[in-house]
């Protein structure tokens, strides 16, 4: 086979292997191309011949055999065509490898040009622009925007077909037509609600969604923040990542000397064993670990030191003016809002959910978007929403926890005197001499319960007994230190409402189809706190919140049409998904290699004693000073690169 090669590509031959014009290959190893073809060509004329000999007369038939063999005319008509498909099939694939060496050869050219390009352009180009200005970054930046953009606008497509899916099999609204799974953990309220003007047609929805410190991906600090603390910050952020490549580092030691992992309970004491390492609480010694990383002269330059500093004292040489205007071009201050703001509001904008009134208050790290800058309900339309996204940290959320309790007190004592007040409007309208309720009819047997039982068996009157039950709601449990700290006033609210409602109730007997001033005073009364109760009751509890991101949302949709509704789902799982990490299980997001793998219980053994990791096994042992030293050793060089402080400090 060897031999039959031609030695030149110049060789012509039509039957020859390879050579130009031949129809065979040295590739088919012998095979004869011609019967291959003619066993081809042959039988797919006769599957053509057998399906009209099936399907057609023998008159027809007949008449088509009249011009010659029908089975000839479909071998000449299948070899034609055969022939027609294979050579475009071979004129394109020797185009497209024609194509291929080409462009191969251009770059290999290109290659070789560039090796031997003239000093003198590249000092050209690095006098018009420097190196800087001819590179591919700005070019790849593009290209990874024009792709996360067409991802975005896939990803909102399949959002919308999710939702309304969901709708149709539901056939209902509710909670999950809003928020899906991955992000369900970060409610923090969400009602349904008639509207009071159009109850039956219109429905207010209520979202609250709180996102915690430690799952935003860009951290937010407040405005009146210092520059100290957002050091600091820093400082501990970047002393936690040096123990995590430790700790991956110490990982890897173990595998390699086939010794178990550490579990997440050994991780976390292992981790906490090394933070000494890379700090201390000595914070008046300069030579302190601490102070690794930024000196305590410079630290105690910029103590107290927040965003504005008094025009009188400003001098744009001093350290702490250098280092505010360091941290500030870093814009680590204003990132993580900013980052919130402009996700939500493009997502808003591509969505096409429009915004007439937008209030950005860059001080108190709040936000506020309406669709419609008026807010009287009574002119606004069925279909509108209403965003507020601010950030609480604990002294807000203090704050605002006394002013909760403050209210929820005042309402307490209102609800409670109104309730007085119906109570003695009922008991001067009750006739004289006369059974009206129960009250009265217990008054007047009391004589004859006292004869005919109590003083028979000695137990004390009814009226003599402490009340505990109100007779509204069931005795309450009293409140844990826990619960203490977090008041849900479920409990309070509840019985204020049923307050309410039996006060209405009193009023209503007491006055029957009658409307003297008395009762349209009352009535006034009673409507007004129960419309306030009830719009506080819709608020946030702020003991449910927890320091984070805070978006509120107030959305009033038509009951049958629900745009804004089904809108807004798609606009809060793109802005979750943009500016948080969502809930993060640490035994799943850090392992490598699963502890299963490497088990002692497969060997089906009974044994009795106890299973000892070799992590608790370390701690618990004694150090053995005097042990010799048994086996060989191992002199090869640790995997282990600790870091190293003395050069940090250093620097």
């Amino acid at each position: 086979m060897a031999g039959e090669l031609p030695r030149s590509p110049n060789v012509f031959h039509p039957t020859k292997p390879s050579a130009v014009g031949s129809r065979n290959s040295l590739a088919q190893e012998g095979r004869s191309q011609k019967e291959e073809y003619e066993r081809l060509i042959n039988e797919e004329a006769d599957k053509v011949l057998n399906v009209v000999q099936t399907k057609l007369p023998k008159e027809v038939l007949q008449q088509l055999e009249v011009m010659g063999g029908l089975k000839e005319k479909l071998y000449n008509y299948v070899n034609q065509n055969y022939q027609n498909m294979f050579n475009r099939y071979v004129v394109t694939s020797e185009d497209e490898m024609v194509k291929k060496i080409r462009g191969f050869i251009d770059k290999e050219e290109q290659k070789q040009l560039a090796r031997y390009t003239p000093k003198e352009i590249a000092e050209m180009l690095d006098q018009i622009g420097g190196a800087d200005k001819f590179n591919t970054g700005e070019i790849e930046k593009s290209i990874v925007n024009m792709y996360g953009h067409l991802q975005g606008h896939v990803q909102r497509g399949l959002n919308d077909l999710e939702n309304e899916t969901n709708a149709l099999l539901r056939q209902k609204t509710d909670v999950g037509a809003f928020i899906r799974g991955e992000n369900a953990y970060s409610i923090v309220k969400c009602s349904f609600k008639d509207n009071a003007g159009k109850p039956k047609t219109v429905s207010d929805v209520k979202l609250s969604i709180n996102i915690l410190d430690s799952e935003l991906i860009s951290p937010i600090f407040q405005y009146q923040a210092t520059v100290e603390y957002i050091i600091k910050e820093q400082i501990s952020k970047t002393v936690t990542e040096m123990i995590d490549k430790e700790i991956e580092l110490y990982q890897d030691e173990l595998v390699d000397e086939g010794k178990e992992e550490l579990t997440d309970t050994e991780m976390m004491f292992e981790k906490i064993k090394r933070v000494p390492d890379f700090t201390d609480d000595e914070s008046e010694n300069e030579g302190s670990k601490r102070y690794t990383f930024m000196a305590k002269s410079l630290v105690d330059k910029i103590e107290g030191l927040r965003a504005e500093i008094d025009p009188e004292e400003f001098d744009p040489l001093n350290i702490r003016e250098n280092i505010k205007k360091i941290v500030d071009m870093e814009n680590i201050r204003n990132r993580g809002f900013n980052t919130a703001i402009n996700n939500l509001t493009s997502i808003l904008d591509t969505s096409k959910m429009g915004y007439q009134y937008v209030e950005n208050l860059k001080g108190a790290r709040e936000l506020v978007l309406r669709e419609y800058e008026d807010t009287d309900v009574d002119i606004l339309p069925d279909e509108r929403y209403s965003i507020r996204l601010k950030y609480f940290d604990s002294s807000q959320l203090i704050k605002l926890r006394e002013a909760y309790d403050k209210q929820m007190n005042a309402f307490q004592q209102e609800i409670t005197h109104v309730w007085d007040v119906v109570e003695v409007v009922y008991q001067s309208n009750k006739k004289s001499f006369a059974v009206n309720d129960y009250e009265d009819l217990a008054k007047k047997v009391k004589g004859k319960i006292k004869k005919t039982i109590k003083d028979v068996t000695g137990d004390p009157l009814y009226e003599e007994q402490e009340k505990a039950w109100n007779e509204i709601l069931r005795i309450r449990e009293e409140d844990t230190d826990v619960e203490k700290l977090n008041q849900t006033y479920l409990y309070e609210k509840d019985l204020l409402k049923k307050m309410l409602k039996k006060a209405t109730e009193k009023v209503r007997v007491i006055f029957g189809y009658q409307n003297p001033k008395t009762r349209v005073v009352i009535d006034d009364r009673l409507t007004f706190l129960k419309r306030e109760f009830d719009d506080f009751d819709y608020l946030i509890n702020p003991y449910h919140v927890q320091p984070g991101l805070l978006l509120d949302v107030d959305i009033t949709s038509i009951k049958r049409k629900k745009y804004t509704l089904n809108s807004m789902a798609n606009v809060l799982n793109e802005f979750l998904n943009g500016i948080s990490k969502g809930f993060q299980d640490a035994a799943f997001a850090s392992f490598k290699r699963r502890r299963s793998t490497v088990r002692d219980d497969i060997n089906q053994s009974f044994s009795s004693e106890p299973a000892h990791t070799e992590y608790a096994e370390k701690l618990t042992s004694a150090p053995a000073e005097d042990a010799a030293p048994k086996g060989k050793a191992d002199v090869t060089p640790s995997r282990r690169k600790k870091v190293n402080l003395d050069e940090l400090r250093d620097m």
